[in-house]
């Protein structure tokens, strides 16, 4: 299976990358995390129309941007949305005049979940559990041709989240902060808690993602904080926009 990276920002969009979304590649279907503005590229990756599942794991603006341009991408059949509780009542509004084209006129159908409990539509086995942020955030736990997926963004460290990455062929973690920064207020993974997750969780590999734009200012700067989370969990990769991995 193919990983795709096509939104590696947090809070917003630089020269080092769009905001958050990743896409795994099926050969049935399409699974998207989050809606950042890195979803654009979608279609530059995706040539054959199939059902595409697209998990949003809160409503901060970064994580949910993209929206805006679902009319653009032409490689989804269809497209199910899941989130947390309240997605059906804010995507309603949001995905609806003024902000952008509405759900009906959009051109495939669109059907909007909320997890834990609405899972009828899902082909593959999914776990959700509330992550340690400011506001309801869900990370995820895909199993998916035979491989475990664990996404873990917008969060400080929890049992949780070492609970959706145990065993995990690829573990995706925020890391919005440098090495030796936290905040209670806005709590976040920096290098070495995002490399205890993974190592606490006995993960093959740690991909590391949603660098906090304001912090992270160059690649370089990323590439010191996958220096410091090897001396953890030495599996990590610290991703850039476009970067493709097969697990």
């Amino acid at each position: 299976m193919e990983v795709v990276f096509l939104g590696t920002n947090g809070w917003y969009d630089t020269d080092t990358g769009n905001t958050i979304c990743i896409l795994l590649k099926n050969p049935n279907y399409y699974v998207l995390f989050d809606a950042g503005n890195g979803i654009h590229k979608v279609d530059n990756y995706c040539r054959k129309k199939k059902p595409a599942y697209l998990f949003l794991s809160h409503f901060h603006l970064e994580h949910i941007i993209g929206l805006h341009i679902l009319t653009k991408i032409k490689c989804f059949r269809e497209l199910h949305i899941f989130g947390p509780q309240g997605t059906k009542n804010i995507l309603r509004k949001l995905i609806n005049s003024p902000f952008t084209m509405p759900i009906a006129q959009l051109p495939y159908p669109v059907s909007l979940h909320e997890l834990p409990g609405d899972r009828a539509k899902i082909p593959f086995r999914i776990t959700s559990k509330p992550l340690l942020h400011s506001s309801l955030t869900l990370g995820y736990r895909l199993e998916i041709d035979n491989k475990i997926i664990g996404y873990c963004p917008d969060t400080g460290y929890c049992d949780n989240a070492v609970t959706l990455a145990k065993g995990a062929d690829l573990l995706i973690t925020e890391c919005a902060f440098r090495g030796g920064q936290a905040s209670k207020k806005w709590p976040h993974l920096n290098p070495e808690t995002a490399a205890r997750i993974a190592k606490e969780a006995g993960a093959r590999k740690l991909a590391l993602v949603h660098f906090d734009a304001s912090l992270y200012k160059t690649l370089g700067e990323r590439r010191k904080a996958e220096k410091i989370a090897r001396t953890v969990f030495r599996n990590t990769l610290a991703a850039t926009d476009d970067t493709c991995i097969n697990i």
